[in-house]
């Protein structure tokens, strides 16, 4: 289970932007995290609420933002959200896509006081 070491990434990368910004505390996380990250979204908010307790994250809400796969098809050029893991243009059936998102995982919004 790899989400636990995420896990404590993002908690030690709050502490250092809290301690930046003369926080005493993170009330909430928003993190993006892609379909392709590899990261199991029930497994990291699980993770999260255990390993939370006792930092400047303990009474912080994680918010996780599931971002889909966005690709561009270098054949016509179609650029949008894939709906499953077809690899396939919805518009042409090529399968040369260039994948744009969702292979990452961001924190994107940090709240603190």
């Amino acid at each position: 289970m790899h989400e636990l070491s995420i896990v404590q990434n993002l908690v030690t990368l709050c502490e250092q932007n809290a301690a930046k910004q003369n926080a005493k505390e993170v009330l909430r996380l928003e993190i993006k995290v892609g379909r392709l990250s590899g990261v199991e979204p029930h497994y990291l908010q699980s993770a999260f609420d255990v390993y939370k307790n006792g930092t400047i994250c303990e009474n912080a809400q994680l918010v996780i933002n599931l971002q889909g796969i966005v690709v561009k098809c270098e054949e016509c050029g179609f650029d949008g959200e894939l709906e499953e893991n077809d690899f396939t243009c919805p518009k042409c059936k090529s399968q040369n896509l260039r994948v744009l998102d969702g292979e990452d995982m961001y924190l994107m919004k940090l709240e603190m006081r």
